[in-house]
């Protein structure tokens, strides 16, 4: 974990309520290692609480983050211009492992889709072929749709079930962030995989960021774990469905 200064270079609108912001490190010297499935933590003028946000893409430079406007720190978020500075905690979090596989799975919904993005680089970096299913609720949410197609097969749903995708599919490795009515569909289907070949990102609410306030804990079959610290990243063989 490192606390770090970033400059705006760009925050844009891509969707209904969702914009990409892209920071850059201000001490070009730094190295920080972000790894895909982990999230950053910023400090938002005027508000006293960080603002988790899942980590899209990473290069060493240049940080990418999506973001949807639900309330009034991301209102102020969306009002941030290149050339202004934010502070972020950096490399929260438990993220993806990749794990040895061909044609891994990649599934996301709505802002459950981003993280997916900078792990697809990854897994094909490691010589699979990964197909991403993203989810979206109408065609006014749409994002990274072309992005996503630039790596990788994709396959877009709009107004279905991401799991609908899952019968015509050949994978042999899963990796999905989404709301937790959607992990645990797609939980249900592929419950088969080898361990450690099924890993999903968990949405909780957080304060701190870091594993010290305990808001965000959540009951494994190993205890109580928290998703900032110890996820957001679980596999299938730890979770307990309540």
């Amino acid at each position: 974990m490192q606390l770090i200064d970033f400059t705006v270079i760009a925050n844009k609108p891509i969707a209904r309520d969702v914009f990409e912001l892209q920071l850059s490190i201000v001490n070009c010297q730094l190295t920080i290692d972000m790894r895909p499935g982990q999230f950053v933590n910023l400090a938002i003028d005027g508000h006293y609480l960080r603002r988790p946000i899942s980590i899209c893409d990473w290069d060493g430079q240049t940080l990418t983050l999506i973001y949807k406007v639900v309330g009034q720190g991301t209102a102020r978020l969306a009002q941030y211009v290149p050339g202004e500075t934010i502070n972020a905690l950096t490399g929260l979090g438990n993220g993806y492992a990749i794990v040895p596989a061909r044609r891994p799975l990649l599934l996301g919904g709505g802002v459950g889709v981003p993280p997916l993005y900078y792990l697809a680089k990854e897994l094909v970096k490691a010589g699979q072929e990964p197909t991403a299913v993203l989810g979206f609720n109408t065609a006014e949410d749409v994002f990274y749709k072309q992005a996503f197609e630039q790596i990788c097969e994709t396959i877009v749903v709009v107004g279905g079930f991401v799991t609908d995708a899952l019968p015509g599919l050949a994978y042999d490795a899963l990796y999905a962030c989404g709301p937790e009515p959607m992990l645990r569909a797609v939980y249900n289907q592929a419950k088969d995989l080898p361990p450690g070949h099924m890993q999903l990102s968990f949405e909780r609410r957080m304060a701190c960021g870091f594993g010290a306030c305990m808001v965000c804990s959540c009951k494994t079959i190993a205890g109580y774990k928290r998703i900032c610290k110890d996820g957001p990243v679980l596999t299938k063989e730890e979770i307990i469905w309540t």
